[in-house]
């Protein structure tokens, strides 16, 4: 009894060690990601894609910096509730920037 008693308090410990940590990575994280996300629009032209106009965000945008391009498309689309990756000329695209 007294060895199944010691296990549960051992485990007990454990997580809540585990579960303190985790809260106190997510509140350093929070605290300091202040980064204010502001948006620009850009307005499609011919020969524009959604690619080209990612990895030209890619290159010049700070905001996508170290992303991979497929997310930059991704979350130009997400952002701008795009079912496709279809554009026409004078769409307005919402993109996030620093």
């Amino acid at each position: 009894m007294k060895i199944l008693n010691r296990k549960r308090l051992i485990k007990s410990i454990l997580l809540l060690t585990s579960i303190s940590a985790l809260l106190m990575i997510l509140s350093f994280n929070i605290s300091f990601s202040h980064n204010e996300v502001k948006y620009k629009k850009v307005y499609v032209s011919k020969g524009d894609s959604l690619w080209s106009i990612a990895k030209c965000e890619k290159n010049s945008n700070v905001y996508f910096q170290n992303k991979d391009i497929r997310d930059v498309v991704y979350e130009i689309k997400c952002l701008n509730n795009l079912k496709n990756s279809e554009l026409k000329i004078g769409d307005e695209l919402n993109i996030p920037e620093i």
